[in-house]
């Protein structure tokens, strides 16, 4: 089955994880489809777009699930450790998201530059969904001051 590439800013990394923005009532069939056995959430539970009822929804198509609320007005270091103990800890192949795919960008970007990347390459995959780095507004100044060292 092909990847559900409708799913708003759906990527799939070298690595085979898939990432995306907000999930729908049937995009936990359709990710099971495509062999998905766990889910790491971002997003907050009471934003207006959140799939209400996630965690039964994709228990109901066997896949595990792990939510890691972060504000998008105040990641920390201590949601990306989180992040990736969840990585380390959860059954393959990953699904992460949250509403638009850019927390989940600026998390990866970090775990590539731990894991070595150069920062350039890094950052362009980041970009192909969002670049907090190049903002100077109050939006992207929580990401910027979390994503640079």
């Amino acid at each position: 089955m092909d990847d559900p590439s409708d799913i708003r800013n759906w990527r799939r990394r070298p690595d085979g994880i898939t990432t995306s923005g907000k999930l729908e009532p049937g995009d936990p069939a359709r990710l099971a489809a495509i062999g998905v056995r766990h889910v790491i959430n971002l997003a907050l539970d009471d934003h207006p777009e959140a799939l209400a009822d996630e965690e039964r929804l994709l228990a109901k198509q066997g896949i595990g699930y792990t939510h890691i609320p972060v504000p998008f007005d105040a990641p920390r270091a201590r949601h990306v450790a989180a992040f990736r103990a969840a990585l380390e800890q959860s059954d393959t192949p990953v699904h992460v998201h949250c509403i638009m795919n850019y927390r989940v960008t600026a998390f990866f970007y970090l775990t590539d530059l731990e894991a070595g990347m150069d920062q350039q390459a890094a950052r362009a995959r980041m970009a192909t969904v969002w670049d907090p780095l190049s903002g100077d507004d109050a939006v992207t100044a929580p990401w910027k001051k979390l994503l640079s060292p």
